[in-house]
């Protein structure tokens, strides 16, 4: 009978990792981009801060698994990739609006996507450098189809869904941060937010009509 080899070393390294990749998402959120140090994110695990070097060789790249492994534009997108994929070319409307009123109930819920969008805009990063390409390949994937259905029609609906996703991203921090209403809406409240989502299928909707 092969004895078991022992693993409690290789066991104990791997939950040390994760222990630090949780740390930074504790330390983002309640630090924002400006507190991912060694130091914060090491006493946010309960490790030493030496093991951020031995497992991953520096805070950046760190801060970068954890970036990678929480996937949020994905998440955000919900089942998006399926709609895209059964999609010919007809109907786009309803693939953008699926996306925008998905996007803005996960970016109201989860305070890490909001401090990575406003170090996004604060810090020119490697990290999220490659975070945006990637969310950029994924609306290419949406415009491919758009192009298709919209064509010979003037219609930039590039320009529309950047200013409904900016839209979302600014109404959701203004309303995290300061809690109070803007244009006399509060999106802190189910009628608010509501009234957003509305105006979102309204506007795709005469967007369309063009």
């Amino acid at each position: 009978m092969t004895r078991k080899r022992y693993q409690g070393e290789i066991n104990d390294k791997e939950r040390s990792k994760q222990k630090l990749i949780k740390a930074v998402g504790t330390v983002l959120k309640n630090k924002g981009y400006t507190g991912l140090t060694a130091t914060n994110i090491a006493k946010a695990a309960g490790l030493s801060r030496r093991l951020i070097t031995v497992y991953f060789s520096s805070v950046d790249e760190l801060v970068e698994t954890y970036v990678r492994n929480k996937d949020f534009w994905l998440a955000a997108s919900g089942n998006a990739a399926e709609m895209i994929a059964a999609n010919k070319g007809e109907d786009t409307k309803k693939i953008i609006e699926y996306l925008l009123q998905n996007q803005i109930d996960n970016f109201y819920d989860n305070p890490e996507m909001q401090k990575l969008i406003l170090w996004e805009i604060s810090k020119t990063t490697k990290i999220m450098y490659e975070v945006c390409e990637e969310r950029e390949h994924l609306g290419s994937k949406v415009f491919e189809l758009t192009d298709k259905e919209l064509q010979g029609r003037n219609i930039d609906i590039r320009a529309v869904t950047a200013l409904l996703v900016a839209g979302i991203y600014y109404m959701v921090l203004h309303a995290k941060s300061t809690d109070t209403t803007f244009c006399e809406i509060d999106i802190n409240q189910p009628e608010g937010m509501q009234r957003i989502k509305n105006a979102i299928s309204l506007i795709l909707e005469n967007t369309y009509k063009n």
